[in-house]
Formats: structure tokens, C-alpha cells, sequence
């Protein structure tokens, strides 16, 4: 066995960091009940490590057999990036399942997000790149977990409530909203009548900067004292 071998040790080594950190990742995301959960981001980390793994083993063989074959040396390649690169850009599939598109609102950004970095420490981890991995890791754990405690950013949230009476309703709910330090950024308005004779319905949709401090359950439940409230819900 040559020096730039690897051994089976570094290989269940490299394998064994990436369930753990995938794992870890994973679990942050599943707890938060997301898309992608921890035997995703687990199978993620570990297939890039995998074919980082392939890479360095076809980089070593090309190079023994270099050895072997100097007269063949100058027309052997070996691109330690070639595999890696395909890693990269295939991950995207997977990424975009966990987003969800609707009239209302985009979901599933950050987790489409995690899914690709943890593709990035699996392979890190696959070449033996172990500093990288680990920085990758905290880096990756503290924009998730800390972020939103750290920067006190106000969330944007949609509001959908659906009343029977048009203005004077709308005027009770935008002066709520304004006691309550919540700005409306946009509003969209829907009308719709189940018969001829039945009273008008409204459905609007807010799109609302919610400050950080604002019970968002407590927001809907004071709302709905309202009796010409007749559905009220947040969509995040």
C-alpha cells in the first residue's frame, strides 16, 4: 500500500463524520418540520463523501499505475474535480423538491440550502479535508440554529382572513395591525358570492413585517374576536 492510499480506517472515519454532521443538520431541520429531514441530509453527506472517496481511490490507481507504466505517465490523467463537480450540480434535483411554490408564499429555501451545503462537507469530508468540513459544519449549524436569535430581523408573514363585511372589517384590521407595530406591505382582495342572493364574501391577503416580539398565535386569536371575521390564518 502506497502512502496516498487510503486506509479502511480513514475511510469509516471520513463516513462517520459525515452521518454525524449530516445528521446533526438534519435533525435541526426535521425538528423545525421541514421538508428534509435527518436521513436525508444524513444520505446527502454521505453519498458526496462517497464519491469524493471514488475520486482520491481512481486519483491513486491512476497515479500507481503511473508508476507501474512511465511510458505511459504523460498520457494518464487523473481530475480529482471531475466527480465532485457532477456532485455539485446534481444535487440541485433534490434541493428543489423540498421547495414549495403556491399563490401565497415560497417554502423551503433554507432547507434546499442545507441540503446543498451538506453535499459540500460531504464531499470535503470524502477528500480529507477535514478543517474545512468541520468550519463548513459550524458555520452551517449556526446560520440555522443561531441566526434568528442573534440578528433580530422583524418576519415577513402572509396574513389570509375572510370577512363578510368589506370596509368596515378592513378598517378594524389594518388599525389592529398598525397598534401592533405591523406594517402592511401589500394586500391582495378576492370577492366571491356563493349565490345570487348571498352576501358578498371578502378574502384578502396581507402581506405583513411582523416584529420580532409579536405572539403570532395571539395576533389570529385577537383577531378572531371579531364576529365579521369568518377565517383568519397566518401562512409563514
Amino acid at each position: 500500500m502506497h502512502e496516498y492510499d487510503l486506509t479502511a480506517f480513514e475511510i469509516i472515519g471520513r463516513l462517520s463524520l459525515a452521518i454525524i454532521m449530516g445528521g446533526a443538520i438534519g435533525f435541526e431541520r426535521e425538528y423545525k418540520s421541514r421538508p428534509a429531514g435527518m436521513k436525508t441530509h444524513i444520505l446527502v453527506c454521505v453519498g458526496a463523501a462517497i464519491i469524493a472517496l471514488i475520486q482520491d481511490e481512481v486519483a491513486s490507481q491512476t497515479v500507481e499505475f503511473a508508476q507501474q507504466m512511465p511510458k505511459l505517465a504523460n498520457v494518464m490523467t487523473a481530475d480529482q474535480t471531475r466527480l465532485v463537480a457532477q456532485v455539485v450540480s446534481g444535487i440541485g434535483f433534490l434541493g428543489a423538491g423540498t421547495i414549495i411554490m403556491t399563490k401565497q408564499t415560497v417554502k423551503g429555501l433554507t432547507t434546499a440550502a442545507s441540503v446543498w451545503a451538506v453535499a459540500a462537507i460531504g464531499i470535503a469530508l470524502g477528500m480529507g479535508f477535514y478543517l474545512i468540513s468541520l468550519t463548513g459544519f459550524c458555520s452551517i449549524m449556526m446560520a440555522l440554529a443561531l441566526v434568528a436569535y442573534l440578528v433580530p430581523l422583524p418576519k415577513v408573514r402572509r396574513l389570509q382572513v375572510e370577512i363578510e363585511h368589506g370596509d368596515e372589517t378592513i378598517a378594524y384590521i389594518k388599525e389592529y395591525l398598525t397598534q401592533q407595530k405591523i406594517i402592511v406591505d401589500a394586500s391582495e382582495l378576492k370577492i366571491t358570492r356563493e349565490s345570487t342572493k348571498a352576501n358578498r364574501k371578502y378574502l384578502i391577503m396581507f402581506t405583513l413585517t411582523v416584529p420580532k416580539d409579536i405572539d403570532e398565535d395571539c395576533l389570529v386569536y385577537e383577531l378572531s374576536d371579531n364576529p365579521d371575521i369568518l377565517m383568519i390564518q397566518i401562512i409563514e
